[in-house]
């Protein structure tokens, strides 16, 4: 019998987790899978849990929430040959959209991953950030958030209302109210760019934000990052270019550069501008810059 950990946040989609989690349990032993809970009260309590149970012999890890339980499931699985079971039950979830996991519906996301599991996982692309000076990592699966998007970022986590990408708009009209572009050196693989600048994101998926196409070319498993640097618009020009994001049309935007490399150094320019925000990945904090990211081609087998 195979032998899955189950991981749940219990607070994602509004509250709706606890339930969410005890269907997807119901449907994983349903189809005859043995399933452990790993869930804990905290998600350093949970990623302890699941690396314990990962060496223990599992056939898998499922987290069950939005991008940050993504996150969490990354953080034990990448580098292994153990893989990663998505079924998303957050507000956001831009990694099972771009993944293509059914979003909304428990039992196609289930089906789809025992499916996955009898025909083995898809190897995608993950990365590494640390800061320069240490050799400690952790990993993430979509965008690295460095600038207005960040701030906006650590703002819609505070938010309890609205749902899904009106948080992240909520959450932007209000960081904009003391707006001043920030001051970056970003160094590539190819180039480096000096310039005050409103948002650097670094992205191994195309989303972010509850469905913002941050960076429309980004592909999971091209072993390459696309590096969306937008340079110091005015608080006007934020409002402006803010709705085209979905669509992705702000790439056409000649203040908009999107550069591609597998490895990125962000640090803070303090002469160009004030330093940015603590950066996020995934939708969870990261760290103050600077910070180096670098891709790891086909790190993540999930089941998909």
């Amino acid at each position: 019998m195979r032998h899955v950990g189950v991981v749940v946040n219990p607070t994602a989609g509004r509250g709706q987790g606890a339930r969410a989690g005890a269907r997807v349990h119901e449907l994983l032993r349903g189809h005859g899978l043995k399933v452990e809970d790993l869930s804990a009260p905290t998600i350093a309590h949970a990623t302890d849990r699941a690396r314990a149970a990962a060496v223990q012999g599992l056939d898998a890890v499922v987290v069950v929430g939005g991008d940050g339980m993504v996150h969490l499931g990354v953080n034990v699985v990448a580098g292994t040959a153990l893989p990663l079971g998505i079924v998303p039950a957050g507000t956001g979830n831009d990694l099972a959209r771009t993944l293509g996991i059914p979003r909304d519906d428990l039992d196609a996301s289930v089906a789809a991953l025992v499916r996955a599991l009898d025909d083995g996982p898809r190897r995608v692309d993950a990365v590494r950030v640390s800061t320069p000076l240490h050799s400690a990592y952790e990993w993430y699966l979509g965008v690295l958030s460095c600038g207005i998007d960040a701030a906006v970022n650590a703002r819609a986590n505070g938010l309890r209302w609205p749902r899904g990408s009106a948080r992240y708009v909520r959450a932007l009209a209000g960081e904009l109210r003391g707006f001043r572009p920030y001051g970056y050196r970003v160094t590539t693989d190819d180039e480096v760019w000096e310039s005050a600048g409103s948002l650097v994101a670094v992205a191994n998926a195309p989303w972010f934000g509850g469905g913002l196409h941050i960076a429309p070319a980004a592909r999971l498993d091209d072993g390459l990052l696309d590096v969306v640097l937008a340079g110091p618009f005015t608080r006007r020009a934020v409002v402006r270019i803010f709705p085209g994001i979905y669509q992705g049309r702000h790439v056409g935007d000649p203040r908009v550069r999107v550069l591609r490399t597998r490895s990125v150094l962000i640090e803070p320019l303090g002469e160009l501008g004030p330093p940015p925000p603590p950066a996020f990945a995934d939708g969870e904090r990261v760290g103050p810059l600077p910070l180096r990211a670098s891709v790891d081609p086909g790190a993540v087998g999930v089941l998909c």
